[in-house]
């Protein structure tokens, strides 16, 4: 294609701007959920989040407000399915029965042996992390196809592709999440809805930097992966917005790994490499990417 054919397109006003659209973004006080909140704010849309956490979002807010940024917010348990429709019936009001871009960010974790799980721990682990990204697109479709070009987006897991040890019940969510966005790609395309997802790998949040303190286990991390080191939230978040821009509008059904590429790097390939004792079958204990409201 000629470059005069192309170039309107890649200059188009608003291809690479969020400007006039309107997010909600669950688990928005820390870590990933933070980012996510701030990169897509920053970026001109206007953001819904919320919390458990009352003290932490109203601290939150007070930091948003200070850089101009037009966020709202809401305390909400997302485990109860209650107060995820109260959640969505809020954000249709504040956003005229519309909206352009939901990430499900919310999640958590009980790290244990499978036979020691007890039925309360799988019921809790499941409504909040796969059971509420379910509802509140159930919730939300209406919503987002109201605004005419929907995007929803997916925080999942490495955890959720390969076997880390993270806890059998959060690997099963995660792996879950990305099946989940495979179908709603399918089905709610008609509705000019895109489904995708992220699988973050070690990301440095609040959540693990008390793990990766320690430098024996940061050194094995980082041993296995390529870029040898752990990831920032704001390489989660800069993903996350771009595919909720004008920009990325072709893609949906896919899950996006950010996580070094340590979860296909080879033993042979890391030393080829310069990166020695780092065997991939002993995958560390903790999968922590950081996404807990």
């Amino acid at each position: 294609m000629a470059a005069a054919e192309t170039s309107g397109t890649v200059a188009a006003p608003g291809r690479w701007s969020l400007h006039g659209k309107m997010a909600l973004v669950t688990g928005g006080t820390r870590g990933i959920g933070r980012a996510v909140v701030e990169e897509l704010a920053a970026l001109g849309a206007a953001v819904h989040t919320c919390s458990r956490n009352e003290a932490e979002l109203g601290e939150r807010l007070k930091e948003w407000e200070a850089r101009g940024f037009r966020v709202t917010i809401s305390v909400c348990d997302l485990s109860a399915r209650d107060q995820r429709e109260r959640l969505i019936g809020d954000v249709a009001d504040r956003f005229g029965g519309k909206l352009d871009i939901l990430v499900n960010n919310v999640g958590t974790n009980i790290r244990k042996p499978t036979t020691e799980y007890s039925a309360d721990e799988y019921s809790f682990l499941m409504a909040t992390n796969l059971e509420s990204a379910y509802h509140l697109c159930q919730l939300g479709h209406p919503l987002l196809k109201a605004s005419g070009s929907g995007s929803i987006v997916f925080i999942s897991s490495v955890a959720g592709i390969v076997a880390l040890f993270s806890g059998t019940i959060y690997a099963m969510t995660k792996g879950a999440m990305n099946q989940l966005t495979k179908n709603l790609a399918c089905e709610w395309a008609k509705d000019n809805i895109r489904t995708n997802c992220v699988a973050p790998g070690y990301i440095l949040t609040s959540l693990s930097e008390g793990i990766l303190a320690n430098k024996e286990f940061e050194g094995s991390v980082k041993s296995r992966t390529p870029l040898r080191r752990v990831g920032e939230p704001a390489e989660i978040s800069s993903l996350v917005a771009f595919l909720c821009m004008p920009g990325s509008t072709y893609i949906t059904g896919q899950t996006i790994a950010v996580d070094g590429d340590a979860k296909k790097a080879s033993p042979r390939t890391l030393q080829q490499n310069g990166v020695s004792n780092c065997p991939l079958r002993d995958a560390a204990a903790f999968c922590l990417d950081g996404h807990r409201p």
